[in-house]
């Protein structure tokens, strides 16, 4: 077990949204489902929790209820390799009436909010060319899904084709 686990509250679909977090990323699993007894709060026999891993991190999905939901000031944030492993992701977690956001940001169907991070795009921010890395960053900000080639033709001063 880790040390620290991230905690994900749901208002009775974590069972649902761990399966489909699983089916998304490699190396991924639903570990172990808790369920309600008759002490409550919740209806017993009806998922309390659920243990699973995305991409070997450990996660909890809590069922507990409509009082809490999520928003921007925490996301979970995912390094892609390459424009396929972007698209792919964006359109994944879009689906179902999840919603595109800015900068890369996106918020699934459940409202959980993830940062879909093309590799590239790290390296060209990081640059110690300061002009190609602002210009780079400025192309960015008027993007949702991050585009490669249009951060690298920013980065180089040419226009994206």
């Amino acid at each position: 077990m880790d040390k620290i686990t991230t905690c994900l509250w749901f208002d009775g679909q974590a069972e649902e949204a761990a399966t489909f977090y699983t089916s998304v990323f490699p190396d991924s699993r639903v570990v172990d489902i808790t369920r309600y007894t008759d002490a409550g709060p919740g209806e017993p026999g009806s998922v309390l929790t659920v243990a699973f891993e995305l991409a070997g991190r450990s996660f909890v999905g809590l069922n507990g209820g409509p009082q809490f939901t999520f928003n921007e000031a925490i996301s979970l944030q995912v390094d892609c390799a390459d424009q396929a492993e972007v698209d792919e992701l964006w359109a994944t977690l879009t689906a179902d009436g999840g919603e595109e956001g800015p900068c890369g940001w996106l918020k699934d169907k459940y409202g959980l909010s993830w940062q879909i991070v093309p590799r590239r795009a790290t390296e060209l921010f990081s640059s110690p060319d300061g002009a190609g890395a602002a210009a780079a960053m400025r192309a960015m900000m008027g993007m949702k899904k991050l585009d490669i080639a249009a951060l690298e033709a920013a980065y180089e001063g040419r226009s994206a084709s």
